[in-house]
């Protein structure tokens, strides 16, 4: 299965102004994302789908492969569907959202994504990293529960599992998985998604990816050890970034 590794980056973001055109050590942000899935190799195409002619004139600044898209989505996930769907795209059967504020995604996270969908297991792929039992009590920071086979069962910013009795509190302490935001799909099932109306569940906790759970999408979660990534939301976040950047390509 070819794969289609997709940014999507707009300028809106309220916490953020255009946060994609923020630099990171010395670059834009969504150049550096666009870097780091260039450099894990796991797609034979990435682009980045913007509706922002600034956006567009930077990644060809840098020759990044940019894709100019309908101003009107309400969602990343749309913005990427318009992609999936044009003409030069259609051969990929599996594409990957990697969201353009992510620039430290682990490249463990990007491949188990994808490997739910590649492999056949699941229409849906996305990953969670083992976490502190501190991240409950954190509204942003989003938390999955997962079954047996590794399929999704609920996505939430409250604290799950919670914790009923405190005895069995070594029970909950191997199964805080903090959610990170990339997601992979078949191409049937990403048409399905954005298809699907807003579901009250997703209206209540704020996360779109309950949508398709809430249709009965199976969503496979790659877990992994490693800790989730520095994203970048705020003006604080980008500073850590930068400060964090000299680091992260020392390890890398």
């Amino acid at each position: 299965m070819k794969t289609l590794a997709v940014i999507p980056a707009r300028l809106g973001a309220s916490r953020l102004p255009r946060k994609p055109l923020r630099l990171l050590a010395g670059l834009p942000l969504v150049i550096r994302v666009w870097q780091r899935v260039q450099a894990v190799g796991l797609a034979e195409r990435c682009v980045i789908a913007t509706d922002s002619d600034e956006v567009v004139e930077a990644a060809r600044r840098y020759a990044a492969n940019v894709v100019l898209t309908s101003p009107d989505h309400p969602s990343g996930t749309d913005r990427i569907a318009e992609v999936a769907a044009r003409r030069e795209f259609r051969d990929f059967d599996a594409i990957l959202n990697v969201q353009g504020d992510e620039p430290f995604v682990p490249a463990s996270a990007l491949r188990g994504a994808v490997h739910h969908v590649t492999s056949g297991t699941f229409p849906l792929g996305t990953a969670a990293a083992r976490a502190s039992e501190e991240v409950l009590v954190e509204p942003n920071v989003v938390k999955v529960v997962a079954a047996d086979d590794g399929r999704a069962m609920y996505f939430s910013r409250a604290a799950i599992p919670f914790l009923r009795d405190a005895a069995e509190a070594h029970l909950r302490s191997a199964r805080v998985w903090q959610h990170i935001g990339v997601y992979a799909y078949a191409r049937d099932a990403l048409a399905k998604w954005v298809s699907l109306p807003p579901h009250p569940l997703e209206q209540i906790e704020r996360l779109e990816q309950l949508r398709p759970l809430a249709a009965g999408l199976a969503m496979g979660v790659a877990l992994i050890d490693e800790p989730a990534r520095i994203g970048v939301d705020t003006a604080d976040d980008l500073e850590r970034a930068n400060a964090h950047w000299t680091e992260y390509e020392e390890r890398s």
